[in-house]
């Protein structure tokens, strides 16, 4: 069979021209072969992006958990007592000094004062709750040994009064009430009991007795 002149030229030219296309394109080819060759186990699953958020969202309430832990827990070194106040409570710092804290339920007219008190004359529990029932009306309480005094009163403006004194070895005393109105009993009083309860009293930092930091101011809801 004959071929025009210059056919054979023109086939080995349209040869080389789709050799070196297809040159050109195999680098690109294996490129995105290349990418395509990860295992799709690598990529994370729906389940596995949840659980991630899931632990990232529990890891930021627990952080904000500890935080809020952190606000509401009350030591004072110098003094040698502790005190968790009620979650969401703020606390009172023109009222809080050196030998104590204020805490308030903003908004409720209730609040937590704690404070240490230097026994100049050594007076015992039972000369200070005397005191109190001095000041205070329907005062009823117990003694818990010698050294802890827990009771109720009435400020006489409308509001309950919950007490816990204690008194420490040096013969200080350190005392916590919870001041809240009459009319809020039912929301209040387990709170007011919990609170009381987690006072601890412990060996002050440098072992002696400081003398006394500014007198604590009076109660917000005291006329």
């Amino acid at each position: 069979m004959n071929y025009p002149r210059g056919y054979a030229l023109d086939c080995a030219m349209k040869n080389a021209a789709r050799s070196a296309s297809l040159a050109a394109c195999l680098p690109l080819l294996l490129l995105f072969a290349c990418g395509r060759s990860e295992p799709v186990a690598d990529m994370p699953t729906q389940e596995e992006l949840a659980a991630a958020a899931n632990a990232a969202a529990a890891n930021a309430i627990a952080n904000a958990t500890a935080e809020d832990a952190d606000n509401r827990n009350y030591v004072n070194q110098t003094r040698g007592f502790s005190i968790t106040f009620p979650e969401g409570w703020t606390v009172d710092k023109a009222a809080s000094t050196a030998d104590g804290a204020v805490y308030q339920d903003p908004g409720a007219g209730a609040d937590v004062r704690v404070f240490w008190q230097k026994n100049d004359n050594d007076q015992t529990l039972q000369q200070i709750v005397e005191a109190v029932n001095d000041s205070a009306e329907g005062v009823d309480g117990d003694f818990v040994g010698e050294n802890e005094y827990r009771g109720t009163a009435n400020d006489g403006e409308g509001n309950n009064v919950a007490i816990r004194l204690l008194k420490q070895p040096d013969g200080a005393i350190v005392t916590a009430t919870f001041v809240y109105p009459e009319m809020l009993s039912e929301q209040y009083q387990g709170i007011a009991e919990q609170t009381l309860a987690s006072l601890r009293s412990f060996a002050r930092k440098d072992g002696t007795t400081p003398a006394p930091a500014a007198v604590p101011a009076p109660a917000a809801n005291a006329n």
